[in-house]
């Protein structure tokens, strides 16, 4: 009884203890063996797409602007070559709504696909950094080796060579992100004026050494413990999303590959227990316990489970996308009534995004009385209001705006100006009086509609309240 105890427990041990933590509390490193397959050789050739992307965007220009910024210290966002503004706010609100209703639905459905193929972590941890450290370190046993060994003229030179490739391409992720954020025009200004951007240079060097910190020390460890994503998969998954799956209905029980007769084998499962898909997972887990935290649906296991199971001569796919259900019912996957009612709400949503995105309006206009103020009654009788008017022109060209009284007569003076113009992709802060005869006042209170227009054509009517003197019956 002792005995089958002590089984379960280490069976069950993996659910009480993470896979680059030892026993002692310490760092546990993981070496994963390079991966090779069918899957691997597709997430290369989606990476090498995913680069060009990634370093291509930042170059083009769409209007004289960006194809996409995220510039949140001036508070200017552009998203395909299209400029917004805080005033667009509620549009970046139900954005980020459908984003979290997106990531939501999306993992509920198909898991953590993109963490796997999509992720910059992944892509770049994986794909870029990982492929390098085998072509200087060597495959998992010589990291090993070359860990434990101690430090000597061989040991130094690898890490140093590995310390500057690292460190440079970090520098570079670094700067193609802060062209994300500022432009490309302005880093390469500060790249040409280096004297002129010492802060930026020193954030860039921060943020150089951060990269360079988790893709050297940190790793695994940014999806295991930092990401939220990771976190919330335990609450978002259930029995019918789509994961990387070990199909325990037919490699179960496992066992060593041996020489006895075909009827004695016929009794064990098709898992021949030979931990492929542990050494090659770069989160140190075996798939084979279930579904984990640390699991990241990056396929290595896959493609390592596959070519064993090619080398026995047994069918492919042991190790599989699947969902709990699919394995335990002995069905194939498809995309059933649940998945498709997903897949159209999350249609709805990016078509509802889009929607907003193409029906804002190209001038955006906020008009207040100024504060503090009342009436003036000036020489002539006449009754004036100060008013401040910020706008923000959200398109590729200068707008010239005339203001003109809709509802009433009267006259609109504008300070310091007799034209408005509003540059493109900027903001203009205008202040002007509204003039009013008295005997066109009827209150105290009259709702004033101006027309903002642009070559003699109306772009935008505003309102405001006219504030005047009492008017007595």
């Amino acid at each position: 009884m002792n005995t089958n105890n002590n089984i379960l427990e280490q069976e069950e041990e993996f659910r009480d203890s993470v896979a680059t933590i030892t026993k002692e509390g310490k760092r546990n490193y993981i070496h994963p063996k390079k991966p090779k397959g069918r899957l691997y050789n597709l997430r290369t050739w989606f990476t090498v797409f995913y680069l060009i992307v990634f370093f291509g965007l930042p170059f083009i220009k769409v209007n004289g602007e960006p194809l996409m910024m995220f510039n949140f210290l001036e508070r200017k966002f552009v998203l395909f070559g299209v400029v917004f503004w805080p005033q667009d706010f509620f549009i970046f609100g139900i954005g980020m709504l459908a984003f979290i209703v997106f990531i939501i639905l999306f993992t509920v459905v198909f898991g953590r696909v993109f963490c796997g193929w999509a992720c910059p972590q992944t892509i770049f941890m994986e794909m870029i950094f990982r492929k390098i450290e085998y072509w200087i370190d060597g495959d998992s046993t010589k990291q090993m080796q070359l860990r434990k060994m101690p430090w000597n003229s061989f040991k130094i030179k690898k890490r140093v060579i590995k310390f500057i490739i690292f460190y440079a391409i970090s520098f570079i992720i670094a700067n193609f992100f802060l062209a994300y954020i500022i432009g490309m025009d302005k880093l390469l200004e500060y790249v040409s004026h280096p004297a002129q951007s010492i802060g930026t240079f020193i954030s860039l060097m921060i943020f150089t050494t951060i990269f360079f910190f988790v893709y050297w020390w940190f790793r695994e460890q940014v999806c295991i413990v930092v990401c939220p994503y990771g976190r919330l998969q335990g609450v978002l998954l259930d029995r019918n999303s789509i994961v990387v799956a070990y199909d325990y209905e037919r490699g179960e029980p496992r066992g060593k590959l041996t020489k006895k007769t075909i009827e004695e084998e016929t009794h064990k499962g098709d898992c021949v227990d030979c931990f492929a898909c542990v050494r090659v997972c770069p989160t140190g887990i075996d798939i084979r316990n279930g579904t984990q935290l640390e699991c990241v649906n990056c396929t290595a296991c896959i493609d390592a489970c596959d070519a064993i199971m090619t080398s026995v001569h047994k069918p492919v796919g042991l190790i599989r996308y699947a969902s709990e259900n699919s394995i335990k019912e002995k069905k194939k996957l498809v995309f059933n009534r649940r998945i498709k009612a997903y897949s159209s709400v999350l249609l709805l949503l990016i078509s509802l995004l889009a929607f907003l995105l193409i029906s804002r309006t190209d001038l955006d206009a906020t008009l207040m009385r100024t504060a503090g103020m009342t009436y003036t009654t000036l020489p002539d009788g006449r009754i004036s209001n100060l008013y401040n008017l910020k706008l923000a022109n959200k398109t590729h060209q200068d707008i010239p705006i005339t203001l003109k009284l809709e509802n009433v007569p009267g006259e609109i003076e504008l300070i310091a100006t007799k034209t408005a113009l509003i540059k493109k992709s900027d903001y203009t802060h205008l202040q002007f009086f509204v003039k009013l005869k008295r005997e066109d006042i009827k209150n105290w209170k009259t709702q004033l509609d101006i027309g903002l227009y642009d070559a003699g054509k109306k772009v935008k009517t505003i309102r405001a309240k006219f504030i005047g003197p009492e008017v007595y019956n």
